[in-house]
């Protein structure tokens, strides 16, 4: 790892009301919530070591209780998550969703009511906030929200009026992944995969972010207007439809996980697909030969953020969660667990030179990817997909 080139650093951090009251004092029992306290560590190249420091002094007493999410896969993992567990004394209970659709039902049929935190993609975020369904944060108790990347934090999808609703977490691409030992050249084209040489060998996601690739394919990703393969009309529909039922042959199943796509790929069954950069480090960690690709036409992409839900109930440790998800170190180690682009560019400070060369600021990208939209007509795209899956 490479050796970190700071001096001791001062980590800006919001003792939730809470812990200021366990602390004692009268004055800190008086404070209103979300009173600011600074937390010193002194930095070293080991982000899990830096973490447990920091957790020391952000729970100094245990907060209690539980926090129950709904996340996308690897957001909770054990590497950051059991440290604020055992430090804060709160029980993280995840649940994992499948796609975007399934977090926005999920959170109307509890009217918000049943998750804390959430962790919604850039198409989802707008729903919930227009849906009543997030709670606006107080950022005066988030003091390390600045220190997250300023483009990311200029994302309008976040944000309604003067209020900001999302605090940033991860961001990418959706990429063409492929065996290298059996795709010897890199694809150039999303078009190759209807080759025929690919009868049986592909693995896609089974949503409707799998119709927004077929409309690149099909060039009708406008860079001048990024909203228009989301709000594509009847007829352009029916070519996406008539594409992606010329593509049905070759794939040899619709992936629901991430789980799902990358024991495809190591039990053989397929070649290629499109994915998320997750499933390439779960692929290379196994040592499996995965690469990874964006076509020339550019690629959808994602930008996740954490939101709190309009009924969180442990708000002092959902914002110490928040606070804590904010660092360099936490976003380190989420890093090394999905290889995701993070959003606190300090992480890259404990980050190896080939880590770090997968960091991007989401300016960098230029139009080569168009991040996700909540579609006006997403019941039509809903339709469409579910035809396409029924071979119609």
């Amino acid at each position: 790892m490479r050796k970190l080139r700071l001096s001791p650093s001062t980590l800006a951090l919001t003792l939730p009301a809470l812990v200021l009251a366990a602390c004692g004092g009268g004055e800190k029992k008086a404070a209103a919530a979300g009173a600011v306290s600074k937390i010193t560590i002194t930095a070293t190249a080991d982000a899990r070591a830096d973490a447990v420091t920091y957790l020391k002094q952000l729970c100094p007493k245990p907060i209690g209780g539980e926090l129950n999410f709904m996340v996308w896969e690897g957001y909770t993992d054990t590497l950051f998550t059991k440290p604020f567990e055992e430090a804060c004394g709160v029980k993280v209970n995840a649940t994992y969703m499948g796609s975007s659709d399934d977090l926005v039902a999920k959170l109307r049929a509890g009217n918000g009511q049943t998750f804390d935190l959430v962790s919604p993609s850039s198409d989802a975020i707008t729903q919930i906030i227009q849906a009543g369904l997030a709670s606006p944060l107080d950022l005066k108790r988030l003091p390390s929200y600045g220190d997250l990347m300023a483009s990311f934090r200029g994302l309008s999808m976040a944000k309604k009026d003067s209020s900001v609703y999302g605090l940033p977490w991860a961001f990418g691409p959706n990429p063409l992944i492929y065996d290298t030992t059996k795709v010897k050249t890199v694809p150039a084209s999303w078009n190759e995969l209807w080759d025929k040489k690919y009868r049986g060998k592909l693995s896609l996601q089974d949503d409707i972010a799998t119709l927004w690739m077929v409309a690149q394919a099909l060039g009708m990703d406008d860079p001048k207007d990024r909203s228009h393969i989301y709000n594509l009309s009847d007829e352009e529909l029916a070519k996406v439809k008539a594409k992606m039922l010329e593509l049905k042959p070759n794939v040899r199943k619709y992936w629901a996980t991430a789980g799902d796509m990358t024991q495809l790929f190591q039990s053989g069954e397929i070649v290629a697909g499109e994915g998320w950069p997750l499933m390439t480090a779960t692929l290379r960690s196994a040592n499996f030969p995965a690469g990874e690709t964006i076509p020339q036409e550019g690629t959808t992409a994602w930008a996740d953020h954490w939101v709190l839900t309009s009924g969180v109930k442990n708000l002092d440790a959902a914002y110490a969660w928040l606070e804590y998800a904010s660092q360099p170190f936490t976003q380190k180690l989420l890093a090394d667990v999905t290889n995701y682009i993070v959003a606190n560019p300090g992480a890259k400070s404990y980050m190896t030179a080939q880590q770090v060369a997968t960091q991007r600021d989401i300016a960098d990208y230029g139009d080569k990817v168009n991040f996700w939209q909540w579609s006006p007509r997403r019941d039509k795209y809903t339709e469409v997909w579910n035809e396409v899956k029924a071979g119609k």
